[in-house]
């Protein structure tokens, strides 16, 4: 996925979740759209250096998107909008195997109890339902989901649940935007239920893939799996 000619700067910092203040280069100070809803754990540091997009819409209040934030030597794709899309670059051309065998693709399918999926993978012969999820926060080179408490999370893991047991497969395709994650693991110590949870999942047929992205300022690709573990 390419991004559009980027505009560098410097945080200053997050407040009230979706608004950023940052400094660009050219000394102006602008206010960015953030449009992730997680704390931002590990990926959001006064001083670091950003990258935003200008908005295409001329009549939007904020007039840039927050996009990229560099922590060491490491870019953060921190635009969870684009998570989706990620995974769905990466399903069609064939990068994420496990996924490979499906012809048709559907997203935001109604599902479950007032549930929409992902994407729905359809072959003659079965269905596969993916919820994905984007993972951003990095500890000691592990990789870690959620980053703060997630109801919406657990309702998702429930629905999984009840399609495996209706005889189709269920998939949590975890995405980590960022390229210093050597493994990943659910966060017990943020949202223990969802920890929980997502074993539960696991153990009832739920199948776990997690795959990294290579951030650069020009583009962002899913490029490979990463190693996982239950707690």
């Amino acid at each position: 996925m390419k991004y559009p000619p980027l505009i560098k700067g410097k945080l200053i910092k997050r407040y009230k979740r979706f608004f950023v203040d940052i400094k660009l280069d050219s000394g102006e100070q602008v206010v960015a759209h953030c449009v992730n809803t997680g704390s931002m754990k590990t990926c959001i540091k006064e001083d670091a250096i950003t990258y935003i997009s200008p908005a295409n819409n001329p009549k939007r209040k904020l007039k840039y998107t927050l996009e990229i934030i560099k922590m060491g030597n490491y870019n953060v794709g921190v635009n969870t909008i684009l998570t989706n899309k990620l995974a769905e670059e990466a399903i069609i051309n064939k990068t994420i195997k496990e996924l490979s065998p499906y012809t048709e693709l559907k997203r935001e399918v109604k599902y479950g109890t007032n549930s929409r999926i992902d994407f729905l993978l359809h072959n003659k012969n079965s269905k596969c339902y993916v919820e994905v999820k984007n993972v951003s926060m990095v500890q000691d080179h592990t990789a870690y989901f959620p980053d703060s408490i997630t109801e919406r999370g657990l309702k998702h893991l429930e629905e999984l649940i009840k399609i495996v047991k209706q005889g189709h497969r269920a998939v949590m395709l975890f995405v980590c935007q960022r390229g210093d994650a050597k493994i990943f693991k659910p966060a017990d110590f943020i949202d223990i239920k969802y920890a929980q949870n997502l074993k539960k999942a696991y153990n009832a047929g739920v199948e776990i893939f997690v795959y990294q992205s290579k951030v650069t300022r020009y583009e962002n690709k899913i490029i490979k799996p990463l190693p996982w573990e239950l707690s």
